[in-house]
């Protein structure tokens, strides 16, 4: 396990000096946050997929594939679509608004006074995605180095904590762009074909699983159903996502190097599933079927090649884990504790704020582990994050964007009913039963459309404010000298 032992740590210790090398470009809040709003497509495409692509997609996925057979790459394959849809449909006007939180942009759309509720229930989705992350260290410092749950969870989430709070987003995106480098390499060109022959190649695979395996909707297609309505639909207002695509330096970047990313995930999708289902010719009779992943990365792969893969499993676990962290506190400190201290400048200038977002990050992760510790399964952490999202503010984001009738009493009335009814059915039907996201959604929709339609229509300024922002006629409330892309 040398090898394997020098290719994991070279890794880790690149992540925390990219950290430091961030930390001297993020100067401002708007590289702290935003990497100064000036990635070019290459950097751009590579660090969307990384986000997009954690834990869940990689572990969760594979874990999938062994469970469903193909049809396991359907949650991935959602995720895709939702990133393509995102950013051919709504990225270039959401990075035309120049704010930094999708409760700014709730604020500006419908007048003010939505920020702190959609910011809370926003914060709790963000804190549950980078959790579920941070719980897929556990499976891979196990098989690394045989620690126990605790110590691997530590190890792992005080590195992306190091470097995240170091250099914020300059941070995150040079050690996104690597991950995705490393996790191509890992996952798609040496773990995919050679799970695929080690089980006899695909042949052998037909030949020893149920034909269900090699369905396209085996996994169900009430499955398939919910996982577009948490998944594809979550990707269009995740705080995550568009602080990702809040960096591009362009329309044009957001759109088609979105597009690239969402292709890529789709690929990933069905990478995964492949993996799987051979996973589950080799190991038919596993206690956990997200150990799939784990043991034919331990059982199955040469020395060097292992350590590889292991460090790509770490980079998809990290760089969702640091993209979520950074939104989680983002939110947190400005459509929260900000509002609540009533720190909101009213000469619309803003003070240096990098130090202030440092502290965040670093709280913000210490919560992160802690949490990861006390929960256990990865997709139960994955889905009440989404439920939340979904159920709570989709109706309210898509409406503001959509329907010109939305007022803020509306899109409030829509989180509250929607959120609360979502935590409800949860608790009532159970965190993966369907029913809490199907209701939950409807009932947000029936409180925005009903109370919208019974409540005096938004002001004509401020709507026209906001069709200026979108426009990308109104500058940034923050006006920084931006040098030239590197």
């Amino acid at each position: 396990m040398a090898v394997d032992y020098t290719v994991i740590v070279v890794y880790l210790a690149g992540m925390l000096a990219m950290g430091w090398w961030g930390m001297r470009r993020a100067k401002s809040k708007s590289e702290f946050l935003v990497a100064g709003r000036r990635l070019g497509p290459a950097l751009y495409s590579g660090t969307m997929a990384a986000i997009v692509l954690g834990g869940a997609s990689t572990i969760g996925g594979v874990g999938l594939g062994y469970r469903y057979g193909l049809s396991g790459a359907w949650m991935v394959f959602t995720i895709g679509l939702g990133l393509l849809a995102l950013s051919v449909l709504f990225s270039a006007r959401i990075a035309r608004l120049k704010v930094y939180t999708v409760s700014e942009m709730l604020d500006l759309r419908y007048g003010g006074r939505a920020g702190v509720i959609s910011g809370v229930v926003m914060w709790a989705y963000t804190l549950m995605l980078a959790v579920t992350s941070t719980i897929a260290y556990a499976t891979i410092f196990d098989v690394l180095l045989d620690l126990n749950r605790t110590a691997a969870i530590v190890l792992g989430g005080s590195i992306v904590v190091a470097y995240s709070t170091l250099g914020g987003m300059w941070s995150i995106t040079l050690t996104d762009m690597v991950q995705f480098v490393v996790k191509t390499i890992g996952v798609l060109l040496l773990l995919l074909p050679i799970a695929v022959v080690k089980a006899g190649g695909f042949s052998e695979m037909r030949a020893k699983l149920p034909a269900s395996y090699f369905e396209p909707l085996g996994i169900g297609g009430e499955t398939i159903f919910t996982y577009v309505l948490i998944y594809t639909f979550g990707m269009l207002i995740g705080q995550d996502i568009w602080q990702r695509v809040f960096t591009a330096r362009s329309d044009r970047t957001a759109k088609w190097g979105g597009t690239v990313a969402g292709t890529y995930c789709l690929a990933y999708a069905l990478a995964g599933a492949v993996i799987g289902t051979a996973a589950k010719v080799l190991y038919p009779k596993l206690g956990s079927a997200d150990d799939a992943f784990a043991t034919i990365v331990k059982d199955e792969l040469p020395v060097g090649v292992r350590g590889l893969v292991l460090a790509a499993a770490l980079a998809a676990v990290m760089s969702t884990s640091s993209g979520a962290l950074i939104a989680c506190a983002t939110v947190a400190n400005n459509d929260i504790w900000s509002r609540l201290r009533g720190a909101v400048r009213r000469d619309g200038r803003e003070h240096d704020e990098v130090a202030g977002n440092r502290v965040f990050i670093l709280v913000m992760g210490v919560a992160v582990i802690g949490t990861a510790i006390a929960l256990n399964n990865v997709v139960e952490a994955l889905t009440v994050a989404y439920n939340l999202l979904v159920g709570g503010l989709l109706v309210p984001i898509l409406g503001g964007l959509l329907w010109r009738r939305g007022t803020v009493q509306g899109a409030l009335a829509s989180v509250i009913v929607g959120g609360l009814a979502v935590i409800g059915l949860m608790a009532g039907y159970g965190i993966l039963a369907n029913e809490p996201v199907y209701f939950g959604l409807a009932a947000s929709l029936v409180a925005y459309a009903a109370v919208s339609l019974a409540t005096k229509p938004t002001d004509e300024a401020v709507l026209a404010a906001w069709r200026e922002r979108l426009a990308g006629r109104s500058a940034e409330l923050v006006s920084e000298p931006v040098p030239a892309p590197q």
